[in-house]
This record gives structure tokens, C-alpha cells and sequence, in this order.
């Protein structure tokens, strides 16, 4: 059984051994497909039309998904690699560890946001960015230059206490556990970590920021701690519902997943701690 560990405490070998599987993907052009379906469904997710990825009850369902697709394919290369989370109620600042040179590198510089330390850092040619928003080339980050702090671990936990999954309109003027942890309500607590990493995070084409898995890898964590804290809540909405996925329709683009098939990860992968 897989086990997604705290970047915190990923050893040496861990560290060297994700890198490298994600230099691999990289190289063999697997991991562009990643970001390129991933911007198509912030493009295409709307809050009076279809939506799937974003602003919808199937964000989390839909993203739970993706990781594990996204993991199973850095296992192809490597079986022991799993994805590890960034809790950033406790790593908050540029310094944290998962910023060394090791992991993911440092902040962008001043200029033009353009990474130069670490293994994606443009200068070692292992990670041109291909799927881009403009014509550049390089990876890019301006760590908390467009908002200034992370969500508080208080944060966090006023979102586990709601207790109702989602509710009509069933987009990001929602009321709800799901709406609240997208950040579109309340203590906006993924969409305020995506302005924070700024650059590429910033984009639809997020993926192309590896941070952008740690990151959703805490969010499915905090999914999870709220399924644990709510056993007898479920999700919402549950059928016939417009331009939403409802628990047993089929989520694209898999078409062969539902919201009731991933509601229980732990026969793919558990985490090392609770919340």
C-alpha cells in the first residue's frame, strides 16, 4: 500500500527519487498530456455551464483522480515513488524546506520570475516549459509577492467543521465543505495557496509548477480528514442535477470514473498522518 508522506519528512533518497521520476516524465513528454488536461478544464469549467474540475462539486473527486493517475504514472518509473504533500498551515514561508535545492527549488527571481536554483530551474535544461501561457520558456514563481500568508492551520480546521458537502447553486457562489475548500468562499484556502506560489500557479497550466501536486496532494489529505470527521455526510449533489457531475455520473475526461468511485482512497494509497 502506498504511503504519501509530508515532504518535511521525505529522506534524502525520497527526495532524489521523486525528482527524478518527475525529470523522467518530463523527458519522455508524459508530463505535458498532465498540464495540458488540466487547462483544458479551467478553461472549459464555468459556473453556468458544464463543469468538472473546477467550481463544482466534483473538484475534489475529479483532482483525487488526476493524482492518482498523475502518481501511478511516476510509479511506471519508478515503483516506489508516491506523491508527497506540502502542508503549508506549518511550511509557510520561501525558506520551508520543500523550496531547497533538493525538492523543488527556490522563489523566481525579482526580474522575471524565472527559476534558478533547484532541478527545475531553466538553466539545467530538464524542464523547458512546453504548454505555456506565453511565449516563455522557463519556470516561474514569485512566492508570496501577490498575497501575502498562507491559510492558518485555523484556517483549515473552520473549513473541516462544515459539515454539508456542497449545496445548490453547485458552483463558486456555493455554500459548503467543497466551495469553502476551493477557496471561492470563506477562508479561501486552495485558490489562495495557487496566488501565493504565483507564476505558473497562477495559470491554468499550474501543473507545469511541480508544487502544484504537493499541493493538491494536501488538499486530497484535508478531503480526507474531513470524510474521517464526517462519516455520516456524504457527497453532494447525489442525481439529476444540471451541468454538474452527480455520485454516480461519469467524470471526463476518464469516462469510466464516478465521485462514488473515489470516495474511498485508502484501497490506492493512505497518508502517514492524520490532519
Amino acid at each position: 500500500m502506498a504511503v504519501r508522506k509530508n515532504q518535511a519528512t521525505l529522506t534524502a533518497k525520497e527526495k532524489r527519487d521523486f525528482v527524478n521520476a518527475l525529470l523522467e516524465l518530463k523527458r519522455s513528454g508524459r508530463y505535458d498530456t498532465f498540464v495540458s488536461t488540466h487547462n483544458s478544464f479551467i478553461v472549459s469549467d464555468t459556473d453556468n455551464g458544464e463543469r468538472v474540475g473546477h467550481r463544482s462539486p466534483s473538484f475534489l473527486p475529479w483532482h483525487r483522480r488526476f493524482l492518482l493517475q498523475f502518481e501511478q504514472a511516476l510509479q511506471s518509473v519508478d515503483p516506489g515513488v508516491t506523491l508527497p504533500y506540502w502542508d503549508w498551515t506549518a511550511d509557510r514561508t520561501p525558506t520551508a524546506s520543500l523550496w531547497g535545492p533538493d525538492l523543488l527549488g527556490g522563489n523566481g527571481r525579482s526580474s522575471d520570475g524565472q527559476v534558478t536554483t533547484g532541478p527545475f530551474a531553466f538553466s539545467g535544461g530538464n524542464w523547458p516549459i512546453n504548454v505555456r501561457p506565453d511565449s516563455r520558456s522557463y519556470l516561474r514563481r514569485a512566492l508570496g509577492s501577490s498575497v501575502a500568508s498562507l491559510p492558518t492551520r485555523a484556517d483549515a480546521e473552520s473549513v473541516l467543521a462544515i459539515s454539508v458537502y456542497d449545496a445548490a447553486p453547485w458552483n463558486s457562489a456555493s455554500d459548503g465543505f467543497r466551495n469553502n475548500l476551493e477557496g471561492w468562499r470563506g477562508a479561501n484556502l486552495h485558490n489562495r495557496v495557487h496566488v501565493w506560489v504565483g507564476g505558473h500557479m497562477t495559470t491554468g497550466m499550474s501543473p507545469n509548477d511541480p508544487v502544484f501536486w504537493l499541493h493538491h496532494c494536501f488538499i486530497d489529505k484535508l478531503w480526507a480528514e474531513w470524510q474521517r470527521r464526517h462519516p455520516d455526510q456524504g457527497y453532494l449533489p447525489t442525481g439529476g442535477t444540471a451541468n454538474v457531475v452527480d455520485l454516480n455520473d461519469t467524470m471526463k475526461p476518464w469516462n469510466d470514473t464516478t465521485p462514488a468511485d473515489m470516495l474511498d482512497h485508502t484501497g490506492h494509497y493512505t497518508y502517514d498522518t492524520g490532519f
